[in-house]
């Protein structure tokens, strides 16, 4: 088939097939990437007014084959040149370690499970086709997903996955996910269960076409109850915002940005 040409009898389920078999997802993309993220939390009453904000920018560079976030600014507000000392003193003992150990197989196999469990979204839910619609001047199909009944998740990542249902914009160019727009139907629980984000959360992930070559993270919204570090449970909206993205080399350059 040709790019950005439907075969007549392709159905949704062949649709998402393809974006999520593509070589390599956005995560694992993305580790070719410089980039700067800023991450604001309010903190929301039960009638959703805003009560408390916070807020943190990253500068995010590829080291050892691995990110890590070095933080900028906070509040709204660069470091002072103590804080920009102790930023500098953090990742510099970090980046010795990793400098003397390699990536250990905990990690390869972490990273692993996120694949495979990326890809098992075909699997998961039950799709259908909506019909067509214009995004920032690119053609996507928008097809809504439901969770399938009987599925047996892979691995513990792909737990997450019946807990979901939502909406999803593919490129039709490309096959790549633009937009995700889904809503927990149950609980889910990250790492240890130390962060929970509620039942009837929302959570919204767009993508952006980079240099012109691969398709990575725009912005991530989650809205609803969430619970950290088994302290209390509060309402909150979570924005993440990338930008700057910067092809990661020895001499790393500055590449542009396109909306899809």
């Amino acid at each position: 088939m040709l790019a950005g040409v439907p075969l007549a009898a392709e159905d949704a389920r062949e649709i998402i097939r393809r974006s999520v078999s593509q070589e390599r997802p956005y995560f694992e993309r993305a580790r070719d990437y410089n980039y700067e993220e800023t991450t604001q939390v309010r903190e929301l009453d039960k009638s959703g007014k805003v009560r408390k904000t916070e807020s943190e920018v990253f500068d995010v560079g590829i080291y050892y084959g691995r990110p890590y976030r070095k933080l900028i600014a906070k509040d709204g507000k660069p470091l002072t040149v103590r804080q920009q000392a102790e930023e500098q003193a953090k990742m510099d003992r970090e980046l010795a370690k990793r400098k003397r150990k390699a990536e250990d197989s905990a990690e390869r196999d972490s990273r692993k499970e996120d694949i495979a469990a990326f890809r098992e979204i075909t699997n998961a839910f039950d799709f259908r086709l909506l019909g067509e619609e214009t995004r920032y001047g690119r053609k996507m199909w928008m097809i809504d997903a439901a969770p399938r009944a009987g599925y047996k998740p892979i691995n513990d990542r792909a737990k997450l996955l019946p807990k979901m249902r939502g909406r999803l914009w593919v490129d039709q160019v490309d096959y790549q996910l633009a937009r995700v727009e889904a809503e927990t139907i149950d609980t889910l629980s990250f790492g240890l269960f130390f962060v929970r984000v509620g039942k009837g959360s929302r959570i919204t992930l767009e993508q952006t076409r980079v240099n012109g070559e691969v398709w990575l993270p725009l912005t991530v919204q989650v809205k609803g109850d969430a619970r950290l570090a088994l302290l209390k449970t509060f309402r909150a909206q979570v924005d993440v915002a990338y930008r700057n993205y910067r092809k990661f080399q020895t001499e790393s350059r500055i590449v542009s940005t396109e909306i899809p």
